[in-house]
């Protein structure tokens, strides 16, 4: 019984289709379609353009004359409503079987976080198929007109009741494949799918699944990448962790993959920012230089590196501050340096501030830290010379 269940959706020619369609197809792609040659396009690369087509019209037909002969060996498209939807504005209630109305704010309850994560995950997807087929087809994507477009495109489809919008992996790919080369295609695109509605419905119902899902593997497969996870152990091994977690993830569904590793990278980023490369130096002085910018995460952790090397010895250190690579600071982080600056004054120790940048001069004189003390002398800082420093005190 469960044998049966498992294949009950599989017929005997799906896979002979699905196998030999997909052979066709690979025999018959060729890289360089959708190049001009210095006279025009050859006559074989013209006809490759179309082999899709080809290959779904020669697989519809044979599933049709199978069907037609009482030998129904392969599982088509079936039945699907013809016509163009009606253009009406969206509705804001809706009536359910036994009648009851169900108003838009039961709606909006229904749905739940789905409000949040359906565009998120529409975003990530139509993000991450434009840079993936960018970067095969050296062309640069704007994100910001991506998400424009997507905006736009859901607004107006849903006065024809249409589904979210996002990026299709694989009809882009599809696409790809078949020499699509401008944003003409989609106008291209749209036309046919809107003849196909209105005229050509009742000939669609013959298309074998088989044959369109070999379509779609033979256009995504030249998209698969394996020397890429070659490169990222050779150049960062951390890289790999996003994504192994991606690909993993994208079995259970390709938002959960992208979700997961968009997740993973935030992380790593913020531990990042949490814990910025800190060079300690012992001059006489101990030279603390910050290796990037210091934000809110990263000030605990620079207080505990002052504690640790310069307040809890005895006797307590003086420290310079090496401001050369800092472009910003925050609230949280003058905080942590007022308090600072209060113990340092109250060990008998001395914290001093170097080379700092305009922009937080601006930011650190405004918020008018007690006892704070500039310099651009850092070579005599570390000489150990403050009593003959030039610096400036607030």
């Amino acid at each position: 019984m469960l044998h049966r269940r498992v294949h009950t959706g599989l017929k005997p020619g799906d896979t002979l289709t699905g196998s030999h369609r997909w052979a066709e197809t690979k025999l018959k792609r060729n890289k360089n379609a959708s190049r001009r040659y210095s006279g025009g396009q050859s006559p074989v690369s013209e006809a490759l353009l179309v082999r899709n087509a080809v290959v779904v019209l020669a697989a519809s037909g044979l599933a049709a004359a199978c069907l037609t002969s009482g030998f129904p060996v392969f599982t088509i498209t079936g039945e699907t409503a013809q016509g163009l939807p009606e253009f009406r504005p969206p509705p804001t209630s809706e009536t359910s079987a036994n009648g009851t109305v169900v108003s838009f704010m039961e709606i909006v309850e229904g749905f739940g976080g789905g409000l949040a994560v359906i565009p998120l995950m529409g975003v990530l997807e139509s993000i991450a198929i434009a840079k993936a087929f960018a970067s095969q087809n050296d062309y640069r994507v704007d994100a910001s007109q991506e998400l424009l477009a997507i905006g736009l495109t859901n607004i107006m489809g849903s006065f024809v009741s249409a589904y979210p919008v996002t990026g299709s992996f694989g009809r882009t790919a599809v696409n790809s494949q078949s020499g699509v080369c401008t944003p003409a295609g989609g106008i291209m695109n749209s036309a046919v799918v809107m003849l196909s509605l209105a005229f050509l419905m009742p000939a669609f119902r013959y298309i074998p699944k088989a044959s369109l899902a070999a379509v779609i593997i033979c256009a995504v497969a030249p998209m698969v990448d394996y020397g890429v996870v070659v490169e990222l152990w050779r150049v960062r091994k951390r890289d790999l962790l996003p994504f192994s977690l991606t690909f993993l993830l994208s079995f259970w569904g390709v938002q959960y993959g992208l979700l997961g590793g968009v997740l993973l990278s935030g992380a790593m980023l913020l531990h990042l920012a949490a814990r910025p490369p800190l060079k300690v130096t012992d001059h006489g002085v101990l030279l603390v230089e910050l290796g990037s910018g210091l934000s809110f995460p990263a000030s605990e952790h620079l207080s505990h590196v002052l504690h640790s090397h310069a307040l809890l010895v005895s006797p307590p250190r003086s420290v310079v501050l090496d401001f050369l690579h800092v472009s910003s600071i925050d609230s949280t982080v003058l905080s942590e340096l007022r308090a600072l600056l209060r113990l340092f004054r109250l060990r008998g120790a001395e914290l001093l501030l170097s080379r700092v940048q305009p922009s937080v001069l601006d930011v650190l004189l405004a918020a008018d830290l007690p006892g704070l003390r500039l310099t651009d002398d850092l070579s005599a800082a570390l000489q150990g010379h403050m009593d003959e420093l030039s610096w400036t005190e607030f």
